[in-house]
């Protein structure tokens, strides 16, 4: 692994619903989009990949890491955190409530000597676990031993008020009654309270549950020792206690082995996070190949996005090796205007998985689907910087054969804003290959309806550099005006019009297109690969020559970032409205 890609994690591209294959970008915002039912990617069948797969099972072996003792202890103190908040403002709920129900309740007679201690506990247990459950809510930073004594008091002063009102009702009850009312239900609730909601390991489950469930049976020992009645009462009744040691044993023990069973639980879960090096965050796209995650480094702490494929089909020798192809083309690419692959493995389970960049931003597909067309001067900014990009792929001998506005992302890279990256290199083949047809059988097409390029939708012509123009072209055509150059509800049709009719002129669908840029579309739209530009560098240059070039500056970026972040958080404000 080179400096270089030490320096760079690769990019992931997010998956756009309704599309067969992957693509798209890892993105900071995702919004699902579909350009309709011809807006597809069609891949062709491949043949077996016996030998391929093979070697890279046998070379490609990564194994799953639990992750490092600082990262599952960060997890564990927000864990904590946030159980103890949940369990402690559950407390302060139950305690608030019975307080009332106590005022109502409280008699001061002379035969309930602890009703007034009893009910100047009850506000004392309530204040405290209130206080600290607020306090937990607040943003305020804890360090993991402050929780633990905020832990203490979450479970200590109920507790004691507890214990108060248990010897309170033995001495009223058996004075008053002769009749021991047993082990209160609170000390179960208490119990089983913080076996769920505390995270422990059993070990210190079993000590801190061993003496709650302990507290009862030394309050009913203080009770026969404090008062004779009592003793005199349990003396003759000696199965009371027995019943109460035996319930507290039994309610332990199982809180214990519950506490036991959650660990192991999370622990999997954790565990089950983790490729590699890698920590997988969250989901952040899904498609019919594989899913992609939002990731984190373990020991560099960058993000990053993770491309998955699917369990269920990293059998399937044809997936694997379009997987592999797609992680082999992307890695030969070094402009800084594509992706670059900073990993790939397999795990322990056989799943598949490369790494890439995440990158703040959108795909352009996107943008256009959220904000309308686009001014001519922005297009000519970030379809120049893909044209550069994919000129190093065709100078590197490979096709990209799948470009559309999901496959071009707008990113926010150093600071700058509107950077260019050429996405999902998954249908990518090398011009060495068109002969033989490795992985597409004959006849068949690859790419995507809504900007296949006229040879690909006939089979006619082997695909080559000018086939991607054309795809850009198509793409230039829907960022201007919001439209790709032919629509149909059925994709052969659209098939058909690529390779038989000419496109609308872009200005039937908005009037402010240049004329040199409008002309620039059309040549790439050409029919004949011939009358088109003949390689990305010749159509940079003719955007380059564009009255719009320069105009779309750094400025204007950062200014349509800023208002569409601004439009983003009040629509999602509204939303929850």
């Amino acid at each position: 692994m080179n400096e270089r890609n030490i320096r760079r994690f690769s990019l992931a591209h997010l998956l756009e619903n309704g599309s067969v294959d992957d693509s798209s970008a890892a993105s900071v915002r995702r919004v699902p989009a579909s350009f309709g039912p011809a807006d597809i990617t069609l891949e062709a069948p491949s043949d077996s990949s016996s030998d391929r797969t093979a070697s890279c099972h046998a070379a490609c072996k990564v194994h799953l890491v639990e992750g490092s003792g600082s990262e599952i202890s960060g997890e564990v103190h927000e864990l904590l955190r946030s159980r103890l908040r949940s369990a402690s403002l559950l407390t302060f709920v139950a305690l608030a409530i019975f307080l009332v129900w106590h005022v109502f309740q409280l008699d001061l007679s002379p035969a309930r000597p602890l009703a007034l201690p009893t009910f100047i506990w009850h506000i004392i247990a309530t204040l405290v676990v209130g206080c600290i459950g607020f306090a937990l809510c607040s943003k305020q930073a804890f360090t993991t031993s402050q929780l633990r004594w905020m832990e203490l008091g979450t479970c200590g002063v109920p507790a004691a008020f507890f214990m108060l009102m248990q010897y309170g009702r033995t001495y009223l009850y058996v004075n008053s009654y002769d009749f021991h009312p047993g082990v209160a239900p609170f000390w179960l609730l208490a119990i089983y309270t913080y076996a769920i909601f505390i995270p422990n390991t059993w070990k210190r489950a079993a000590v801190v549950l061993g003496i709650i469930a302990s507290l009862p049976i030394l309050t009913t020992v203080l009770g026969m020792i404090l008062n004779t009645k009592v003793l005199l009462f349990m003396s003759g009744e000696p199965g009371v206690l027995v019943e109460i040691v035996l319930v507290m044993a039994v309610s332990a023990v199982g809180a214990v082995f519950g506490v036991y069973t959650i660990n192991s639980l999370q622990a999997q879960a954790y565990q089950a996070r983790q490729l590699g090096q890698y920590r997988l965050k969250k989901l952040i796209g899904s498609g019919g190949m594989g899913d992609v995650y939002l990731a984190e480094h373990q020991l560099m702490k960058r993000p990053c996005a993770i491309k998955v494929i699917r369990p269920e089909k990293a059998g399937d020798p044809k997936v694997l090796a379009r997987f592999e192809r797609e992680v082999q083309a992307t890695a030969k690419l070094s402009h800084w205007n594509s992706i670059d692959i900073f990993d790939y493995g397999r795990a322990d389970d056989g799943t598949f998985y490369y790494v890439m960049e995440y990158l703040p931003g959108m795909n352009l597909g996107e943008i256009v689907k959220r904000f309308g067309p686009m001014p001519a001067a922005r297009v000519i900014h970030l379809v120049r910087q893909a044209c550069d990009a994919l000129q190093e792929a065709h100078d590197l001998g490979l096709l990209h054969r799948d470009l559309k506005p999901a496959n071009l992302f707008a990113a926010v890279r150093g600071g700058f804003y509107d950077v260019a990256k050429l996405l999902d290199f998954g249908l990518a083949k090398p011009l060495s290959d068109l002969d033989t047809a490795q992985l597409t059988a004959d006849g068949s097409i690859t790419g995507s309806p809504l900007y296949m390029s006229p040879e690909q939708a006939t089979g006619d012509k082997e695909p080559d550099p000018r086939s991607d123009i054309y795809s850009l072209g198509g793409v230039l055509y829907y960022l201007l005006t919001g439209h790709p150059p032919f629509e149909d509800e059925k994709p052969i049709k659209v098939l058909i019009s690529h390779a038989h009719e000419p496109p609308k002129p872009l200005t039937q669908w908005i009037e402010e297109v240049p004329l040199d840029l409008e002309a620039i579309v059309m040549r790439c739209l050409a029919k004949s690969p011939d009358d088109r530009y003949q390689s990305a560098a010749e159509l940079a240059a003719a955007l380059d020559d564009c009255e719009h070039h320069g105009v779309w500056t750094r400025d204007n970026a950062r200014n349509w970032w800023m208002q569409s972040d601004r439009a983003t958080a009040q629509a999602n404000e509204m939303a929850v409205m």
